[in-house]
């Protein structure tokens, strides 16, 4: 087989793995525990901490280990509406977000506040303008993914969070930043949000780990009430064999971010290039000028990507027709159509993302596959 959906979930580095045996087996006290195997187990978890800081550009009293993306995604969320909804009822989103955050503004929109879906542009970017025109003096949050998931494209959090806070100064800036690290060099602070969500497996960490950053002085109200952990913000005994592998991974990940993304270009120039010459009518979705180097999004007028995954998947290609969250679902995918294209057009698309494992062998395996798998989708269409 050969792997193009690092998107969906990448293989582990060995530092994560070693460190996530070390602590199913000789540290595998509950570090909430004041013996020696507690602490052993504390300390594995504090210097996760200040890797993942690290990583980000930020303070390790600024990490709140979660169960993943998605926990952080609502945590940050929900727990910013809990805890400012006497300030303000107003949230804005994008229309092209990670159902995470979607459906934790529904929730909120289901308790009474009011909420604007930003469009976004045929490139897949989001116009900080059009923010800061959504931004109003009761607007408590706005939440902009920094990569998005399905097409890969960079947003300038930068100046979207300028606008933001143009408009409103006490408004917070929330960032789904699980695709960026990893893909592209992360500092917290420089881009100015005040919340960011992460996920170890999409850098090579392990599954059901994620963390949010939270600014210094940020108010969040705890989702999950309980024991009072990672300082009342979520409570529950930590995945301590997950969090020190998520601090491993997260260092290697910073480290190797210029290099992999210089490599990771190469390969996806040269994909781009292959599928162009097999199939000319090949539509990529969103710009290329802002996107991370491994992600591929394209459609092929005339055939269904669900037939064309199948297809790939037994020529040994692994690869995805939309995000691994929304796995199953019939309809198009939103972020596709919240770029405008055509349902029939959104249906033909196939995600190829690259990653620390890929290689010239992948390129060329997808590229003398795609020929005939093309042929059969449109033919089965």
């Amino acid at each position: 087989m050969h792997y193009l959906d690092h998107a969906a979930t990448t293989p582990i580095v060995p530092e994560a793995k070693a460190a996530l045996l070390a602590f199913l087996d000789g540290d595998f006290g509950n570090p909430a525990s004041v013996h020696a195997y507690g602490r052993a187990a504390r300390r594995g978890v504090e210097d996760a901490r200040e890797q993942v800081a690290a990583a980000i550009g930020a303070s390790p009293a600024e990490i709140t280990f979660t169960a993943g993306g998605t926990e952080a995604d609502n945590l940050a969320i929900k727990g910013v509406g809990t805890k400012l909804g006497g300030n303000g009822n107003h949230v804005v989103t994008s229309a092209f977000e990670h159902h995470a955050v979607l459906h934790s503004v529904e929730h909120l929109q289901d308790g009474g506040f009011q909420v604007t879906v930003v469009e976004v542009g045929s490139d897949g970017l989001v116009d900080p303008r059009r923010i800061g025109d959504a931004v109003r003096r009761d607007t408590i949050l706005v939440s902009v993914m920094a990569v998005n998931n399905e097409i890969g494209t960079v947003q300038d959090m930068a100046a979207i969070v300028a606008a933001a806070k143009d408009a409103n100064r006490s408004t917070l800036v929330h960032s789904d930043a699980v695709q960026a690290l990893g893909n592209i060099p992360v500092d917290v602070h420089r881009l100015g949000v005040d919340l960011a969500s992460f996920s170890a497996h999409k850098l090579g960490g392990a599954k059901g780990v994620g963390a949010l950053f939270v600014r210094s002085g940020v108010p969040v109200a705890a989702q999950l009430h309980g024991g009072g952990h990672e300082r009342g913000l979520r409570s529950g005994t930590l995945n301590t064999p997950g969090v020190a592998a998520f601090g491993a991974a997260a260092e290697v990940a910073a480290e190797e971010v210029h290099a992999k993304s210089e490599r990771l270009l190469k390969l996806r120039d040269r994909l781009l290039e292959g599928v162009r010459a097999a199939v000319p009518d090949v539509v990529v979705n969103g710009t290329l000028d802002a996107r991370v180097p491994g992600n591929l999004n394209v459609s092929f007028p005339g055939a269904s990507g669900e037939t064309l995954l199948l297809l790939l998947d037994a020529a040994g290609i692994a690869c995805s027709s939309g995000s691994a969250c929304q796995s199953g679902a019939l309809d198009p995918s939103h972020v596709l159509l919240a770029i405008g294209l055509p349902p029939r057009l959104a249906d033909a698309s196939i995600r190829f993302s690259l990653g620390r494992a890929s290689s010239e062998e992948d390129v060329r395996a997808v590229l003398d596959a795609l020929p005939e798998a093309v042929e059969r989708a449109r033919k089965a269409a």
